[in-house]
């Protein structure tokens, strides 16, 4: 049997150093970059130069997301199973670097106009599985890297700087491509796809060898779907897979119709759009730190309902500004960016400190199933979000108009799609998290309990 090390109680854990926290997050910049090609680049890449139909595009995104979610809980319980002297994530990291590198290499660089179906279909299936193992071994690290409630809003802090980080660098990369003179956006998108397959073992090898993985005690994990179905129905749980669901499905539509948006309906090319989704991004990015420690001061579920709110009206009036003014649209979109991130962190510290209360309640560390739910949950959101590319090809829009555009009615469809329904969305995350019960006195009532139990020795 494999030695493992045995673990330390969270009492004693140390406040991880920012050099610590930033080689941890590093791995967040080809992640990212992936994050944001799958809903933005990738379909209007697939639907204008490769040729494939807008429709056909929604469906084959829709159709490999439902096979990458039934996935999910089984690679998280396999993590929870694993026990090894490199830790429970660390090797499952290591093990998507090869997967990520062949599909970022066929999905962006290799694949040529006049591909079919079955080629998006068979490469994205093995991107999304090695983002799905390479993701969940992140995040469950994440969780155990810092086990104070308090620390663990700064750990994810910084792992959502560094998704932004990345995704700011991936949208910077075509336009500067096609600025500089070296191609156009096709060499652009291919360029994405090289930068990626560098970055995956840099980053990861990074942090596999200078990050520690601290292991928590508990009974190895057992039990099938019963276990999957009793974590999904606690009502701590239950609502951070609602709010997570709403707030995937928003920014999701946003990303999918972002350029269409800003070209058929405000009339910017895309370099304009990829600057107004890159200053929100900076918005973000920006913000992000003052969630951070909103959090620190209310707890991280009213830090989030609040920013939620905020975010759906700032969302609403840079969307709402007419076109032709690009400065007053780049400000309108930075400053509706701000509150962007909190969602995406916020939701994963606060998903880290259920597994503490599950690991209480059943003795069981559950973190990689739980974190695959919440995944699934995320990737739920973003099916959700490529339905308006089938109610688009409905209501006749097309990726390239004919010489008189598209008409007005699916452009009103384009706009109604583009900012009520993602400023709906976002606001419902308030009313979602109101009597949330994990709160700070009741995480440290878990934690103390925890380290009580763990000082006796690891559960049997």
């Amino acid at each position: 049997m494999t030695d493992v090390p045995a673990p330390a109680p969270a009492s004693a854990a140390p406040r991880r150093s920012n050099a610590v926290l930033a080689a941890f997050s590093t791995v967040c910049l080809p992640l990212a970059a992936f994050g944001v090609a799958l809903p933005v680049t990738l379909p209007e890449y697939y639907a204008t130069h490769v040729g494939l139909d807008i429709a056909m595009v929604g469906f084959v995104f829709m159709a490999v997301r439902a096979f990458d979610i039934a996935a999910d809980p089984l690679i998280g319980a396999a993590m929870d199973r694993t026990r090894t002297r490199f830790g429970r994530y660390r090797p499952w990291m290591a093990a998507s670097t090869p997967i990520l590198m062949l599909a970022a290499l066929m999905v962006f660089v290799m694949v040529k106009p006049g591909a079919g179906p079955f080629y998006l279909f068979a490469w994205l299936l093995v991107l999304y599985i090695g983002f799905s193992v390479g993701t969940l071994s992140q995040l469950g690290w994440a969780a155990v890297l810092a086990p104070q409630y308090d620390q663990r809003s700064r750990v994810y802090a910084w792992w959502q700087a560094f998704n932004i980080i990345g995704v700011i660098a991936i949208l910077i990369l075509p336009a500067a491509v096609v600025q500089l003179g070296l191609g156009d956006y096709v060499a652009g998108v291919h360029v994405m796809g090289w930068a990626i397959v560098v970055a995956l073992p840099v980053t990861i090898g990074l942090a596999l060898f200078a990050v520690p993985e601290p292991v928590n005690a508990g009974a190895p994990a057992h039990g099938g779907l019963k276990a999957y179905w009793d974590i999904v129905k606690r009502p701590t749980v239950a609502r951070l897979l609602a709010s997570d669901v709403v707030l995937g499905v928003a920014p999701g539509i946003t990303g999918a119709l972002l350029f269409f948006f800003f070209d058929q309906v405000k009339g910017y090319d895309k370099a304009a759009a990829s600057i107004f989704m890159l200053l929100y991004f900076v918005g973000g990015l920006c913000g992000a730190p003052i969630w951070a420690k909103l959090a620190t001061r209310i707890g991280k579920h009213r830090a989030l309902a609040i920013a939620s709110l905020i975010f759906a009206a700032l969302y609403v009036v840079a969307t709402l500004l007419p076109g032709g003014s690009f400065a007053l649209t780049a400000v309108a979109m930075f400053i509706a960016g701000l509150p962007y991130a909190a969602g995406l962190f916020l939701l994963r510290a606060m998903m880290a400190d259920a597994g503490d209360e599950v690991r209480l309640e059943t003795g069981v560390d559950r973190t990689a199933l739980m974190f695959s739910i919440l995944s699934a949950t995320t990737k739920l959101g973003h099916v959700f979000a490529l339905i308006p590319y089938v109610v688009l090809g409905w209501v006749g829009f097309q990726a390239e108009p004919p010489a008189g555009g598209n008409s007005p009615t699916s452009l009103l469809v384009l706009q109604v799609l583009f900012i009520a329904v993602p400023a709906l969305l976002i606001a419902s995350a308030a009313v979602i998290l109101r009597r949330y019960p994990l709160t700070p006195a009741r995480h440290d009532e878990i934690r103390q309990a925890l380290e009580a139990r763990d000082a006796e020795g690891p559960a049997a």
